[in-house]
């Protein structure tokens, strides 16, 4: 059905909602758990922008913070709903790959065949994997070619990537302990012993209310993107819902959304710097709402901002940011591309000083035009 408050929405106006709902303004999330289980999976390819982009949505997180959830193994990073990586919540890491990973994997399958990998590769695979990784053992990346080196043959880099990649949408392994700055690997059944198990139409329907409760308004197609699901199941997995999901029609799209009209007190004056790939604007197809000006004149941006850091006043993009961070201090230079106002400007320095507090550094700004 049309709820009556949502029959007048404009673009900007979807754009504001969305900054509510993924907890950009208004209240945030107390935990960097609490954060992951609301909007289902955040992408994290960009590891320290994916911190940050949990981090910001809490009241006072630090990167510390979020870090430790990782090693304590509440939050899990693995390749989930598309072939990239994501952290999820430990509790949900079995039923999101048994629902997402099948898709992930028909996507693989060309690569797949020129790389000469079959099923019986994948099974004897998996065998050494999960007997290196057995007893609680955390093993980088490396120390796992050199024992599927010796036990499956020649391994190039693509190809471990697909056999390391299929032990992770079979929910075998998952992120374990960083050793330093190495990431290494876990078993899922001792990283994760409660995760739990969701019949199939009992998983779609989860993943589909999460998702529109944080992303929406959005469009089923929104949603299959994200989730790498089909359309037709993204359409099943909204059917499923029925009245807990309303829609509304904006310059001819459907969006549908869940949950109360949040508000949007200060919005208007709000500002962030969102990493690359942040839910904000990777987790829907359609980024439109978010350029009303800009309106695809952003100079100096790359071509496709979902590979960039981006500045948001009012929910807009408008401009980038880039960051250079040591021991010591943290560098971010913001160039605008569309005029913002004094009071959003401020709320980009106050967004800096926040960036300084989560990695618990001096910060240095430039601010150019």
């Amino acid at each position: 059905m049309t709820d009556a408050r949502t029959a007048s929405l404009r673009p900007r106006d979807i754009a504001r909602r969305r900054l509510a709902t993924q907890n950009l303004i208004g209240p945030r999330c107390e935990t960097p758990l609490e954060v992951v289980q609301r909007l289902g999976a955040v992408q994290s390819q960009d590891y320290a922008g994916g911190k940050w982009a949990v981090g910001q949505r809490t009241r006072s997180a630090v990167d510390d913070d979020v870090e430790q959830a990782l090693t304590d193994g509440t939050i899990l990073r693995t390749h989930v709903l598309r072939p990239t990586w994501h952290f999820v919540a430990a509790r949900d890491i079995r039923w999101m790959q048994e629902l997402t990973a099948p898709r992930v994997k028909a996507v693989m399958a060309s690569y797949d065949k020129k790389l000469e990998i079959d099923e019986k590769v994948y099974a004897r695979s998996n065998a050494v994997i999960e007997r290196a990784l057995e007893g609680g053992k955390h093993l980088t990346r490396a120390e796992l070619a050199m024992l599927l080196a010796a036990r499956v043959g020649p391994l190039g880099t693509q190809r471990l990537a697909h056999l390391v990649m299929r032990a992770e949408l079979d929910a075998m392994i998952c992120s374990g302990v960083r050793r330093g700055k190495q990431f290494t690997y876990a078993l899922v059944e001792e990283r994760a012993p409660r995760a739990r198990r969701l019949e199939r139409d009992e998983a779609l329907s989860e993943l589909t209310s999460r998702y529109f409760a944080t992303r929406g308004p959005a469009t089923i197609q929104d949603f299959s993107w994200w989730s790498g699901l089909t359309v037709s199941d993204a359409k099943k997995g909204v059917e499923s819902l029925g009245t807990l999901l309303e829609q509304t029609t904006v310059d001819g799209r459907k969006y549908w959304f869940s949950g109360a009209t949040p508000s949007l007190k200060g919005s208007t004056a709000a500002a962030h710097l969102l990493p690359n790939y942040d839910e904000y604007f990777i987790g829907l197809k359609d980024r439109s709402a978010i350029q009303e000006l800009v309106k695809g004149r952003v100079v100096g941006l790359p071509g496709d901002m979902s590979f960039a850091n981006i500045v948001v006043a009012d929910g807009q993009l408008v401009g980038g940011w880039t960051r250079s961070v040591t021991s010591r201090i943290a560098r971010l230079h913001v160039r605008l591309a569309a005029k913002i106002t004094a009071g959003q400007l401020r709320a980009i320095e106050a967004q800096a000083r926040r960036y300084g507090v989560f990695l618990k550094l001096p910060v240095a700004l430039e601010v150019t035009a």
